[in-house]
């Protein structure tokens, strides 16, 4: 049976618009960290790029089947852990100007994949159609533990009011928040859906005070 993320792990990555606490396991992921405004030509290069090779290991595996686990599966969203350079953090005075992004854009690969048939497409979508930022993707395993997370409709822009409501969640339940990095799962295509309409989860990491 096909294994579709919206279905089987509606936990994970289908909250409700209001906070909750979570426990996240170790999953493992495509990664590739950048710099610089998601607004930028070169941040669409970074999603491009994760889609085309998560898209070939997919199709690949319905052709040769090294892993005797294999079940097929619906490809999994597109996220990013967000956090700002050392500069800005240094000078920060309320203000962001997202230029100063420090990101790791990622998406989750099934648990029967490996490292090594990972680097194995890696060197065969190389030779099919080249990209620059090809090599730049790593191959990682990534546990956010302990977190608060909830689904935020609307624009980009106006996600610090939910963070503020995450934020209120957890003082409520003596949790804090220990830093300002912090996930975003993205369900909607921000290119076909009008930013009023986006959906996307929000989650950070937590402790116990």
């Amino acid at each position: 049976m096909k294994h579709e993320w919206r279905k089987r792990e509606k936990n994970i990555y289908l909250p409700k618009n209001k906070p909750e606490i979570i426990d996240i396991p170790e999953f493992q992921f495509l990664t590739i960290a950048g710099e610089g405004s998601p607004n930028s030509e070169v941040f669409s290069d970074y999603i491009t790029v994760l889609y085309s090779l998560s898209y070939a290991i997919k199709m690949r595996l319905k052709k040769e089947n090294p892993f005797p686990d294999y079940t097929d599966y619906t490809v999994y969203p597109l996220e990013g852990v967000w956090d700002l350079n050392e500069e800005a953090k240094k000078n920060f005075n309320g203000k962001i100007n997202k230029d100063d992004f420090v990101f790791t854009l990622m998406i989750r690969q099934p648990d029967f994949v490996d490292e090594k048939f990972v680097e194995k497409m890696k060197v065969l979508t190389k030779e099919k159609k080249s990209h620059p930022l090809l090599e730049q993707i790593k191959f990682e395993k990534i546990r956010d533990g302990l977190s608060i997370q909830m689904l935020h409709i609307g624009s980009y822009d106006d996600e610090p009011a939910s963070f503020k409501i995450m934020e209120d969640f957890a003082e409520e339940n003596k949790l804090i928040r220990p830093s300002k990095v912090h996930r975003e799962i993205y369900l909607s295509d921000f290119r076909k859906v009008a930013p009023e309409k986006l959906k996307t989860v929000l989650r950070f990491k937590t402790e116990s005070k």
